[in-house]
């Protein structure tokens, strides 16, 4: 199983956990904020190199 998969599967994982825990509206801030604060975090040449992998990824 490749590392992307296993990545994968833990989010899926959490979050059911979280919807069991918490209120949707949380989880639905919590699914959405994390990633966006971790891009966000990201110096402009690391987001440039992002996007650009992403566009390369998109062509196949």
């Amino acid at each position: 199983m490749s590392n992307r998969a296993k990545i994968a599967i833990g989010g899926v994982a959490v979050g059911l956990f979280l919807l069991i825990w918490l209120p949707f509206w949380a989880v639905v801030l919590i699914i959405v904020g994390v990633p966006a604060a971790a891009y966000l975090m990201l110096d402009p040449s690391q987001r440039r190199r992002l996007r650009r992998v992403s566009r390369r990824q998109i062509g196949r």
